[in-house]
């Protein structure tokens, strides 16, 4: 129990570009491996484990790419048609409106994401002040993985370059706990070398170790 009462039950949104398009910077990352099968395996193994962390009670995948809106719905996810006003942050605030309540947004690239850290950075984000938006840094600090906000206040996301300090100065307040899966996000081969150290989801493990069965996560 918080002071205010129970545990907010939190409706996660997470954004996934079509595939041809996304992770742009990750192309080549796993030579073997089609790029589409890589950016679609990342969002996959991110939603499953949104989906299995305690303080979750849905998520809310923005999409108009059918391969991954059938990906995730098989791990348990809604999806929401992207709106014709694209871009991350008009997707991210799309979802957030049709989400209500206790609401945040995730990156779709957090393939080694455990649900325990996840929930652990979602209870410090509603036992915060009321009224607040928090967030979570990514490892270099600079970029944001998690947006978090109460219900009657606008999401207000501004994903992007420097992230960080532009959700800073948008009076959002930065979450400061040790959770490394959760801020390992994979922009990069090198990002997708990290995670592989905290150990990748089911799906892009997979990829990375040429199609062999792999173990997900510990949670």
């Amino acid at each position: 129990m918080s002071p205010r009462g129970p545990e907010p039950s939190w409706t996660v949104v997470v954004p996934v570009k079509r595939l041809a398009a996304a992770k742009s910077r990750l192309r080549g990352a796993l030579p073997a491996v089609p790029h589409e099968e890589l950016a679609l395996a990342l969002a996959t193994d991110t939603v499953r484990a949104v989906r299995a962390c305690p303080a979750v009670a849905g998520v809310l995948v923005v999409t108009d790419d059918p391969r991954v809106a059938a990906a995730v719905g098989l791990v348990g996810a809604r999806v929401l048609a992207d709106t014709p006003d694209t871009g991350l942050n008009a997707a991210f605030r799309h979802g957030a409106s049709a989400a209500g309540g206790w609401v945040a947004g995730l990156t779709a690239d957090l393939p080694a994401l455990r649900p325990a850290e996840l929930a652990e950075a979602l209870r410090a984000a509603g036992s915060g002040p009321e009224g607040v938006r928090r967030y979570v840094a990514d490892a270099p600090g600079t970029g944001t993985v998690l947006l978090a906000a109460p219900p009657g206040v606008p999401l207000d996301p501004r994903f992007g370059a420097d992230s960080a300090a532009a959700h800073a100065a948008s009076g959002a307040v930065a979450l400061t706990g040790d959770w490394p899966s959760l801020r390992r996000d994979v922009d990069t081969a090198d990002d997708l070398t990290a995670a592989a150290r905290l150990g990748l989801g089911p799906r892009t493990a997979a990829l990375a170790s040429g199609g062999c069965p792999a173990s997900a996560p510990a949670v």
